[in-house]
């Protein structure tokens, strides 16, 4: 979780950001195949954390292909999809809050609905104003030579 959030906050360039996104990426495969050995443990109680860590892989793994393959899908640029891969990877890790929201000092006392809503609810408005900030991310043509790699 704090891998991610320093990632995001980074400036995005070469260093620091894709060095520690790449670690961000790497420990989310040991949260899903952590994930997956607590559900195969207790396997009614804790699916939902296999199927969340899964979705949450899938979207960092979208991000991460499209950041670095650069992909054009319909009107989105590259930066877009790899924005709203790796952020909706890192709001999914919600699960985390889920499960362990009542040993944590702050969370234990919220309500356990906030477990699930609080992540979404910082996490969006931050998304939205980095989107906003590439505005256009969506809407500009590709150039000839980002054209010639779709």
């Amino acid at each position: 979780m704090v891998t991610g959030a320093v990632v995001a906050l980074s400036p995005k360039r070469p260093g620091r950001h894709p060095r520690l996104g790449t670690l961000y990426y790497r420990s989310l495969w040991v949260v899903v195949a952590s994930a997956a050995w607590l559900a195969a443990l207790r396997w009614p109680q804790d699916a939902y954390l296999l199927v969340l860590g899964n979705l949450s892989l899938g979207a960092a793994t979208l991000g991460r292909t499209a950041r670095r393959r650069r992909w054009q899908w319909r009107r989105w640029r590259w930066i877009g999809l790899h924005l709203a891969g790796m952020s909706a990877s890192y709001i999914l890790l919600t699960a985390f809050y889920v499960d362990n929201g009542k040993n944590l000092p702050v969370w234990r006392s919220l309500p356990h609905l906030a477990y699930w809503l609080l992540p979404s609810a910082v996490g969006l408005p931050l998304v939205a104003r980095a989107l906003a900030r590439y505005h256009g991310f969506a809407t500009r043509p590709p150039t000839h030579e980002a054209s010639r790699a779709t």
